[in-house]
């Protein structure tokens, strides 16, 4: 007869290997469903871009703002309402990004928020040099449409995050540094009626400004594998789960009297 100790680990075996599976399946369908949004992301880069280049303005209809549209507009730049976007990586280097708002429409206050551009952050111990300023007069910007500006995580509990001025611009002149911007929080800091969209200000680049913005990750490919490789874990649990059951049953077989 089996010894009890036998039959509650064979117990605790076949319960920890049936949670194995559910585990590792649910691992694999949430790689799946990853890499369908990136077949997403990618479909909608893809439509954005084959598509006519649009003149933004104060009457543009919201529903030609599609994301990654190419996208040109014709203003004057509000550099003293320029933020600066801190903690924005370029080819490994630390540096900020520059958000001023092109103004289209000075008797309606409707402007359009433009992403001129990356700085690099100074050497540790160097003053940082100067922004960029934006040229002055009518000026055309011309690049790719975007939603919002490209949120970083943030880690709260790190420290307080720094925030947006209530109201811009600030009285010394200087720009604000956030981590993250929000078109809701801007157009009220700074009491312009915004185009609900973003311009990506494209090549060429400007004196101190790159201009090359990352992508989207959009290599589905790499989530399929992923979900492969779950999916084989799972079968290999369920492979033993099977083999620790029916080693138990012949035991129990073997025990048990003709």
């Amino acid at each position: 007869m089996a010894r009890p100790h036998s039959i509650s680990r064979t117990l605790a075996a076949l319960v920890l290997l049936a949670l194995a599976v559910v585990l590792l399946a649910s691992l694999g369908r949430w790689q799946l469903k990853r890499a369908d949004e990136r077949r997403a992301t990618l479909h909608t880069i893809e439509a954005g871009r084959v598509q006519p280049p649009l003149t933004l303005g104060a009457d543009v209809p919201p529903a030609a703002l599609t994301p990654w549209r190419p996208a040109r507009a014709v203003g004057q730049w509000r550099d003293d309402l320029t933020v600066v976007l801190e903690n924005r990586n370029h080819d490994g280097r630390p540096g900020f990004w520059l958000a001023t708002p092109l103004v289209l429409d000075a008797s309606r206050n409707v402007a359009v928020l433009v992403l001129r551009g990356w700085v690099a952050r100074a050497v540790p111990g160097q003053p940082q040099p100067p922004f960029p300023p934006a040229p002055p007069g009518e000026q055309m910007a011309s690049g790719e449409l975007v939603t919002h500006v490209p949120r970083l995580f943030e880690l709260w509990g790190m420290g307080a995050a720094a925030t947006l001025p209530p109201r811009l611009p600030a009285p010394d002149g200087t720009f604000p540094k956030v981590q993250n911007l929000a078109l809701d929080d801007y157009a009220r800091a700074t009491g312009l009626t915004l185009v609900p969209a973003v311009l990506q200000q494209l090549a060429p680049d400007a004196p101190g400004l790159s201009r090359d913005w990352p992508q989207p990750s959009v290599d589905y490919n790499q989530n399929q594998g992923y979900a492969l490789q779950w999916f084989a874990f799972a079968a290999i649990a369920a492979i033993a789960w099977l083999v620790v059951l029916v080693r138990a049953w012949r035991r129990r077989r073997a025990a048990s009297p003709d």
